[in-house]
C-alpha cells in the first residue's frame, strides 16, 4: 500500500428536476464489487416504479474494475456520462446510481447525457470528497505538565489528533501521513525531552481533505 486515492466520505443523496424529471442521484463508497452490487440492488429495491436506475462504480486504484450500465436509457446517454464524472474527478471505490421517474418529456441523447452528469455531480458534492491516504495511527501518553506544550506543537503540525482521555496522564491517539510519521515522532520527542510515550503504531488508509 503505497498510494493515495479520491473517494467519497460518505454515503449521500440528493434530487434535482429536469423537464419534469426527477433525476436522484446516490452515491456510497465501496472497497469490492460485492459491496457496489449490493449498493445497486438496494437501490432498485427501494424506486421499483422507476423507470431507469442507471450506475457506474469504478473499484480500485489505478481503475481496477470499472462498470457502468444505461438501464434501459439509449447507449450512452446515462451509465457513460455518471462513469465520465468519476473519471474526471479521479474518484475510485465509489459507486454512483441515478434514478430517473420519466416527467413526459423527451429530453434528447444530450440532455439525458447532461442530466445523469449533474445527477451524479450532486450526490458528489452531498457526500463530499476525501483523499485517502496512507497513514499512520499511533497512540500517545504524555503528563499534564506537558501537555500545554505538546498540544501547541501539534496545532503546528500536518497531524490530526481523536479520542483524547484525561487520566492519570493525557492520552491521544495521533493520525499522521506515513510519509510525515518519523519526523511527527521526533517532534514530539524533542520537545518533552523524551517523556511522551508511544504505542505501536498500525498503518493504514485514513482519509484526509483534499489539497487545497
Amino acid at each position: 500500500m503505497n498510494e493515495s486515492y479520491i473517494t467519497v466520505l460518505k454515503q449521500a443523496d440528493d434530487e434535482v428536476v429536469i423537464q419534469k424529471s426527477r433525476f436522484i442521484g446516490y452515491v456510497r463508497p465501496c472497497t469490492s464489487e460485492e459491496e457496489a452490487v449490493q449498493f445497486i440492488r438496494t437501490i432498485r429495491e427501494m424506486h421499483r416504479e422507476a423507470r431507469h436506475c442507471c450506475y457506474a462504480y469504478i473499484i480500485g486504484i489505478n481503475s481496477g474494475i470499472i462498470r457502468y450500465s444505461d438501464d434501459g436509457e439509449p447507449g450512452g446517454t446515462a451509465g457513460l456520462p455518471i462513469l465520465n464524472v468519476l473519471k474526471n474527478e479521479q474518484i475510485v471505490n465509489c459507486c454512483v446510481v441515478v434514478v430517473r421517474y420519466f416527467g413526459g418529456v423527451l429530453l434528447g441523447a444530450g440532455g439525458l447525457s447532461r442530466a445523469y452528469s449533474q445527477g451524479c455531480k450532486i450526490a458528489l458534492e452531498t457526500a463530499g470528497l476525501v483523499q485517502m491516504e496512507l497513514s499512520s495511527e499511533i497512540r500517545c501518553t504524555v503528563s499534564y505538565s506537558l501537555w500545554n506544550s505538546v498540544q501547541y506543537a501539534l496545532q503546528k503540525m500536518n497531524v490530526r489528533i481523536r479520542d483524547v482521555i484525561y487520566l492519570e496522564n493525557v492520552e491521544f491517539l495521533l493520525d499522521t501521513r506515513t510519509k510525515d510519521f518519523e519526523s511527527s515522532v521526533r517532534t514530539l520527542t524533542d520537545i518533552t525531552d523524551g517523556k511522551i510515550v508511544f504505542g505501536d503504531a498500525e498503518e493504514k488508509y485514513i482519509a484526509w481533505d483534499l489539497p487545497s
